[in-house]
């Protein structure tokens, strides 16, 4: 059975950020000087902060992005984050500098600006342009390590990490495939090894991945019947199987002293 060509994910990028550029023009007002902790954010950096965001220097940007909640005044810290999303989604982006922003992310969360207090309208140019963000993650041949990162950041940002495993799901096309093979792989050999964790979003719950991983057995084991050579894709299903009969790994972990001069993932007979 053929299916439509998969969109692609740069283009959809860029549509979302077009979006995100329209919706947030003009960026939300303040209804005074931005107030904050001045031991760890000067008062200068704090005007600078109330005005323009697009003249905010990239580094003091960062500094708010990364900082706590309870460093800002509590009914002013979502606006900032409304005034800076699209700047924040582009250095999260593929033309960004920001290797892991799963932190930066989170200040989105329940606990900091609450994306989803947000007017719809926004919340929905915001996730939009998450969904493009993971289409790309997914699909361009990065480690699986990068997309958990990626994951966690958007679900801590949400509140829901169902909504973004069911979107990794339906992507479709030959580098998806891939993607999601090497993705399957990585999270259930963690699973096994009792790796796999949140490490800014605390009540972030890996098990969903567990419960969510058989879903992908039928489409990996036809990925292995087109190709058959494909190791990732015949491990997956290997540790796909071991996660569901519950029966522990079914390779040696890599650092235990057992294995010390072996390969890793060195399967047991």
């Amino acid at each position: 059975m053929s299916h439509p060509p998969a969109l692609d994910p740069y283009s959809m990028w860029r549509d979302a950020l077009a979006e995100v550029d329209e919706v947030f023009a003009p960026p939300p007002r303040l209804n005074r000087p931005v107030g904050g902790c001045t031991y760890c954010t000067a008062e200068s950096e704090l005007r600078v902060l109330g005005g323009d965001p697009a003249d905010v220097p990239d580094d003091l940007l960062g500094h708010f992005m990364r900082e706590v909640a309870s460093h800002w005044d509590q009914d002013q810290y979502a606006v900032l984050w409304r005034r800076f999303i699209p700047r924040a989604l582009r250095r999260w982006g593929p033309e960004g500098n920001d290797s892991d922003p799963s932190q930066e992310m989170g200040r989105l969360g329940l606990h900091g600006a609450r994306l989803a207090d947000w007017p719809a309208v926004e919340r929905a140019a915001v996730e939009r342009a998450f969904r493009a963000l993971l289409h790309i993650a997914v699909t361009d041949g990065r480690p699986h390590e990068e997309i958990t990162e990626l994951t966690e950041g958007i679900a801590h940002a949400t509140g829901d990490l169902e909504p973004w495993l069911a979107h990794i799901a339906g992507l479709t096309g030959p580098e998806a495939d891939a993607g999601v093979i090497r993705l399957a792989f990585g999270w259930a050999t963690e699973l096994l090894w009792d790796e796999l964790t949140f490490t800014w979003w605390y009540d972030g719950d890996p098990r969903l991945i567990t419960a969510w991983l058989p879903e992908l057995r039928a489409r990996i084991a036809s990925f292995t019947v087109r190709h058959p050579r494909c190791k990732n894709a015949s491990d997956a299903l290997i540790a796909i199987d071991a996660l569901k009969a519950a029966g522990g790994a079914p390779w040696l972990y890599p650092y235990d002293m057992r294995t010390l001069g072996a390969p890793a993932l060195t399967q047991q007979t």
